[in-house]
């Protein structure tokens, strides 16, 4: 079993930025995935010219989607996927029902049943774009949990072992 090796005192960073603001996404269509934002996800959208917009959710970063020159946009990678968090796993069972309800009006695909993972209930789907999902519950302040525990060695975050928030644990416990 692997484990975590020590890690040594925090050094002063190279860089000295302050904030990690924004994320960004590519899209087909920018007027039709805007809706999909505003009307599905939820999110507060400005349009910031012809072929983009700026979305959030929650805070302050945002993710700037732009619409692709070419249309012809690869799949997001299952790793590279967007969380966005319910506070409850009843609210995840409910989610998934509504984005298997609303897959042929918004192009919603490889939908996963919810299952418990990393230390949440989740799912995943991708979008119109191919831009990947996972719809997960979460205390207050998302993954900051799992810095207040800190590091938890030779489980893996798959693992039903890894250490959840007790606001997570009505599922596969």
């Amino acid at each position: 079993m692997a484990t975590i090796t020590e890690v040594p005192a925090k050094a002063e960073p190279v860089l000295k930025t302050t904030l990690y603001s924004h994320a960004t996404l590519e899209c087909r269509d920018i007027a039709r995935t805007r809706a999909f934002f505003d009307e599905f996800l939820g999110f507060e959208t400005v349009q910031m010219a012809a072929v983009s917009f700026w979305a959030r959710k929650g805070g302050d970063q945002i993710i700037v989607v732009v619409q692709s020159p070419t249309k012809n946009k690869e799949t997001m990678p299952f790793l590279n996927h967007n969380g966005l968090d319910v506070g409850t796993e009843a609210e995840v069972d409910e989610a998934y029902q509504l984005v298997k309800r609303d897959a042929e009006k918004w192009g919603l695909h490889k939908i996963t049943k919810p299952v418990v993972q990393h230390g949440t209930y989740c799912f995943y789907f991708w979008d119109m774009d191919d831009n990947a999902w996972e719809i997960l519950s979460n205390p207050p302040g998302g993954y900051s949990w799992g810095f207040k525990l800190g590091d938890q060695e030779g489980v893996g975050h798959m693992s039903r072992k890894f250490q959840r928030p007790e606001s997570t644990l009505t599922k596969g416990s």
